[in-house]
């Protein structure tokens, strides 16, 4: 008798886990597809060709892409939510309020409740600021420089584009100037000392002293 789903020899299963799965695309509710179309042109994303009834945008430096149309989803329209990382929240905001788009306030998250203006600290996940489309789907964005312990598997590390790299490059510039500091002498071996810093940043792991 052969087994059933879920049990017997599962020797030749592949294990779910073990899956390589990316989120490719998320599908947003709009009432008026030409109308969000000007608005997600308006963020300065990418629009990627796609067959007809569809429309796809990528944000500069995503992996993952957003798609709307008249016959993609049932949701309700402004019924979404999602998060966008940023490595900067106020120069994310400060541009797109220069490009038009009503962005709220930055804030952060404390035990108490939401508090205004950045986290003092600047830690990663707590700074935020939000912003909605024209139909009310909200976008709220977070900024991350650090990665919680385990979020990158195997410790690779990439950057989605120059300006998310150079970004990082300057918090390691700045991470380095404290080690010269601390050793009170130069660090000949900064090109090491810069690398292990990225990725740290990327993988949760302890940074370099």
């Amino acid at each position: 008798m052969s087994p059933k789903a879920g049990q017997g020899d599962t020797s030749a299963t592949p294990r779910v886990d073990s899956l390589d799965v990316k989120v490719e695309v998320i599908v947003i509710p709009v009432s008026d597809v030409e109308h969000a179309k000007r608005f997600y042109q308006g963020l300065g994303w990418r629009l990627d060709q796609t067959p007809p009834g569809i429309v796809q945008f990528t944000p500069h430096g995503s992996g993952c892409s957003v798609q709307f149309g008249a016959q993609l989803t049932s949701a309700t329209p402004g019924s979404a939510t999602a998060y966008l990382v940023v490595s900067d929240i106020q120069a994310a905001r400060d541009a797109l309020v220069s490009a038009g788009v009503d962005v709220g306030g930055v804030f952060h998250v404390t035990p108490d409740g939401p508090a205004d203006g950045p986290d003092p600290q600047r830690r990663s996940y707590v700074s935020r600021a939000t912003f909605r489309d024209p139909d009310g789907n909200t976008w709220l964005m977070q900024e991350i420089t650090t990665r919680l312990p385990g979020r990158v598997e195997g410790g690779v590390t990439s950057y989605g584009s120059a300006s998310d790299l150079a970004s990082a490059l300057r918090r390691a510039a700045a991470a380095h100037g404290q080690h010269e500091e601390r050793t009170g002498e130069r660090d000949d071996n900064w090109p090491d000392w810069y690398a292990t810093y990225l990725v740290s940043e990327q993988s949760g792991a302890t940074p370099p002293e």
